[in-house]
């Protein structure tokens, strides 16, 4: 078998004084695709970034297709195809003439309008790009990382934005690519696209990798058991408990695990106690986990694990500081809650 196309090996990435990627490993092969997931300053665009060639590890080493992203970073380029969220297109530019110039950097690349086609852009072709919607300009770019027939592609949020169509249009190309023996990394904040499309799964927080498997394995291998429901937030745990003889535990508002067996006397009880309280139920679930429970539990959102923990870092929302130790705690864009890095954290303009 041969061997990976991305090779991440004890991969440290720091800003300044603040650890972004604290020593991850993993592999990535050819004709799967690889989600990389986690919050807002887990460490995600750093570690592509870096595989990309325009970050320089702080400790640690890098290999995509074999070649080392800094010093082989003229003869990786032809090679990659690189998906931006936003931009990298001039504004006057329509679809076909952005696509006819990435297709020219390339030794061998695919026909311009067949990429234009293969994305569901033939429509709005000669359109500028500043005209487009924002989905179309998402499909745009990933337009433009597929043009050079790349053995490597990095995706980041190829579905954000996108409508309904634009997505199984984007869920197609991806296939395409991996049945086409290329390696897929992609980075999505979308779980139900994660679980659609990746073989792999692997979710950072706080910069380390706190889960890796496929996406069965992660859904099955911890909180497998029970029944999860879906119901309004804030029910008499105590009483459902009492009446089905098992806990019941609201793990995060509205969604509900009993922990009992998937028996049909034991999901009639509790459907049966809802309908005597004439309340919705959302959703049920037996023995088995969405993905975004199990993100949830492992970044630590309140009344899950915390990844943290599992990582062997500090148990409350921070980052770690490389020198002094201190611990920063994390908030999000607006200043409250989980989610992002307080800008004094990161170099300004950068997004771990």
């Amino acid at each position: 078998m041969p061997g990976p196309a991305i090779e991440v090996r004890d991969l440290v990435v720091r800003y300044g004084k603040t650890i972004a990627v604290n020593r991850i490993s993993f592999d990535a092969r050819a004709g799967q695709v690889t989600a990389l997931l986690g919050p807002n300053g887990a460490g995600k665009t750093s570690t592509i970034e870096t595989l990309e060639g325009y970050r320089r590890p702080t400790v640690g080493t890098v290999r995509v297709l074999g070649l080392d992203p800094i010093k082989d970073h003229r003869a990786l380029t032809k090679r990659i195809g690189v998906m931006l969220q936003r931009g990298g297109v001039y504004p006057a530019m329509s679809p076909r003439e952005a696509v006819r110039l990435f297709a020219s950097y390339y030794d061998e690349s695919d026909e311009p309008e067949g990429v234009l086609y293969r994305v569901g852009l033939t429509s709005v072709a000669t359109t500028p790009w500043r005209r487009l919607s924002g989905g179309e300009q998402q499909r745009l770019s990933l337009a433009l990382a597929l043009v050079g027939r790349p053995w490597v592609a990095f995706l980041d949020e190829p579905t954000a934005g996108v409508d309904p169509q634009g997505r199984l249009a984007i869920r197609e190309v991806i296939n395409d690519l991996r049945s086409a023996g290329s390696c897929v990394l992609l980075t999505t904040h979308e779980m139900s696209e994660a679980e659609r499309l990746a073989d792999r799964i692997i979710i950072l927080d706080y910069g380390c990798i706190v889960a890796d498997g496929t996406t069965s394995e992660l859904m099955t291998k911890e909180g497998g058991k029970g029944i999860r429901f879906g119901a309004p937030a804030g029910l008499d745990t105590l009483g459902l408990g009492a009446a089905l003889g098992a806990t019941v535990d609201e793990e995060w508002p509205g969604e509900y695990l009993v922990h009992a067996e998937a028996k049909p006397a034991n999901i009639a009880a509790l459907t049966a106690w809802l309908a005597e309280k004439d309340l919705a139920l959302a959703d049920l679930r037996a023995g088995r986990e969405r993905l975004e429970d199990v993100f949830l539990r492992l970044t630590g959102h309140p009344g899950a694990g915390n990844g943290a923990v599992a990582a062997g870092l500090p148990d409350d929302e921070v980052r770690v500081d490389a020198t002094s130790g201190r611990r920063r705690r994390r908030v999000s864009e607006g200043g409250r809650g989980p989610g992002a890095t307080e800008p004094s954290t990161l170099e300004q303009g950068e997004d771990a």
